[in-house]
């Protein structure tokens, strides 16, 4: 079966406009539905996201485990490229996916560890408790998830965690301006 030609551009021309129409080629594999197939794809991927919310919590602990055993492997290896990697790797998981599984206080403190990771001149240089208490606050703010969440801790800890990072990469960032803007640009986690 051959395909039909696409329409062309029409112009119609008026004596103080031009009217240009697009063809629309879309319009031809639009498939109308009667009222009754009530399917909403908004509403399934709804009801998947609540069906799987029982493995939520088992997915964060596992990706918190997955955190500390990248920092411990980056000490280990006196912080080599690969482990370097691997550990942004496991807080930037973190940060995109904690807000959706119920931990959007852990996406703020991971975003916090990102950045340290990104902007640092060296990681080696960073004082180790900065990584550490990082990673601390986000294995707290999982295992903890009701308790602190209620009390405001867990967001305080964020917002404190971030303030000593951003104190630290503005100091550490002074003759690398591109590195200084981006470490004074205001948060991208959803809620911070």
């Amino acid at each position: 079966m051959a395909k039909a030609k696409p329409p062309t551009v029409q112009i119609k021309a008026f004596s103080d406009h031009h009217v240009i129409t697009q063809p629309n080629p879309l319009r031809n594999v639009v498939r109308y539905v009667d009222n009754d197939d009530e399917d909403d794809p908004v509403a399934r991927a709804e009801q998947a996201l609540a069906d799987l919310s029982g493995e939520f919590d088992n997915w964060m602990v596992a990706e918190c485990e997955r955190l500390a055993a990248a920092y411990t492997a980056m000490t280990d290896s006196q912080f080599s490229a690969a482990s370097r990697d691997e550990l942004f790797r496991a807080a930037h998981d973190i940060k995109g996916e904690a807000a959706t599984f119920g931990y959007p206080t852990a996406a703020a403190a991971a975003e916090s560890l990102c950045r340290i990771i990104e902007h640092a001149p060296s990681l080696a240089a960073v004082p180790g408790d900065l990584v550490k208490h990082h990673i601390d606050a986000i294995q707290a703010i999982v295992r903890e998830q009701n308790s602190i969440q209620r009390m405001g801790v867990a967001g305080e800890l964020s917002k404190r965690l971030r303030n000593v990072a951003d104190e630290y990469l503005t100091a550490v960032n002074q003759d690398r301006p591109e590195h200084l803007e981006a470490v004074l640009a205001p948060s991208i986690v959803p809620g911070d």
